[in-house]
C-alpha cells in the first residue's frame, strides 16, 4: 500500500522511505487533531521505521497534535527509549500498548490509539460496540477487546494485549479507549475514523431512550463480508486518503516539513 502524500523536501539525513513514513504519520496526527480525536498531549500514533527493525516514530511529549511535523517525530526503540538521547522527550509509558502490537503484527506498520469521548464511553459498556448501523457493521466480528488493567505502565501487559487483539484490525480497550492498526497511515486512520464514528452514533442512539433495532446477525455477516470485499482493493482507501491530504494542504501544509 503506497501513500499519496504530496511530495515534500527530503531531509538530508533521512532516506526516502523513512521521510515518506514521517510525512504520513504527521498527517495522521494533524487529521486526528482536525477531527477532534486528541487528548491534549496524551495518547499516540506510532509508525515502524522502514528498514530498521525495532525502531519506531512517535510524537514528542508535550506537543499538541496540531503542531506535529515530519521532522519533529522522535525515533524510539521497542521499549520507548529515544534513539538519540539528546532528542525531544517522549512518553515511554504510553508506548507500552503500541510496542506490543508493533512487535506481534507484521501488518501493524501504523498503530493509532485514542481516548475520544465516544470511544471511552462505548469501551465502558458491557456490550461494547453494538451492531446498530451500517458503519458499526464494518467492525462486526473484526474488533477485539482487552480488559482494563490500569494505566498501561506494566510491560507484562503486552503479552495479554497481543493475545486479545489477535489478527483483528481494531481493539477496544475496556474502560480506556480505541486502537486501530494499519499497513499504511491511510488504513490505520480510516479504521479509527469509522470506529470512532460508530461509537459516536451508538452513544447518540442509546441517549434517545427509545427501543433500538439491532441488525440481524445474518445481515451483519453479509455487510461485513461486503466491507471485506471492498477492502481487497485499496483504491477507495487511497482516494479517501488523497482527499484527506488535500484538506491538510489547504489548512496548513507544514505537516510535511
Amino acid at each position: 500500500m503506497h501513500s499519496t502524500a504530496a511530495a515534500a523536501p527530503l531531509a538530508p539525513e533521512r532516506d526516502e522511505a523513512e521521510w515518506q513514513t514521517r510525512i504520513d504519520l504527521a498527517a495522521c496526527y494533524r487529521l486526528a487533531a482536525h477531527y477532534r480525536m486528541t487528548d491534549l498531549i496524551y495518547t499516540h500514533i506510532s509508525a515502524r521505521v522502514p528498514g530498521r527493525p525495532g525502531r519506531f516514530l512517535i510524537n514528542p511529549y508535550g506537543a499538541r497534535w496540531e503542531e506535529i511535523t515530519a521532522s519533529s517525530l522522535v525515533e524510539i526503540d521497542v521499549d520507548g527509549n529515544r534513539v538519540d538521547p539528546a532528542g525531544p522527550r517522549v512518553n515511554p509509558a504510553g508506548f507500552t500498548i503500541h510496542s506490543a502490537v508493533h512487535m506481534a503484527r507484521h501488518d501493524a506498520r501504523f498503530v493509532m490509539h485514542t481516548h475520544t469521548r465516544a470511544g471511552v464511553a462505548v469501551s465502558s459498556l458491557a456490550e461494547g460496540l453494538l451492531p446498530l448501523n451500517q458503519i458499526a457493521l464494518q467492525f462486526h466480528g473484526r474488533v477485539a477487546y482487552h480488559d482494563f488493567e490500569g494505566i498501561a505502565l506494566d510491560l507484562d501487559e503486552r503479552a495479554r494485549i497481543v493475545a486479545d487483539i489477535g489478527a483483528k484490525p481494531a481493539l477496544i480497550l475496556r474502560n480506556h479507549g480505541l486502537l486501530t492498526v494499519g499497513r499504511s497511515a491511510a488504513e490505520a486512520f480510516s479504521l479509527m475514523y469509522y470506529l470512532n464514528a460508530a461509537c459516536d452514533i451508538q452513544v447518540s442512539t442509546l441517549s434517545m431512550g427509545r427501543p433500538v433495532i439491532p441488525v440481524d446477525e445474518a445481515i451483519g455477516r453479509r455487510v461485513t463480508a461486503q466491507y471485506d470485499q471492498m477492502a481487497e482493493d485499496d483504491g477507495d482507501l487511497m482516494l479517501e486518503w488523497a482527499a484527506q491530504l488535500r484538506l491538510l494542504d489547504s489548512l496548513d501544509p507544514t505537516y510535511k516539513s
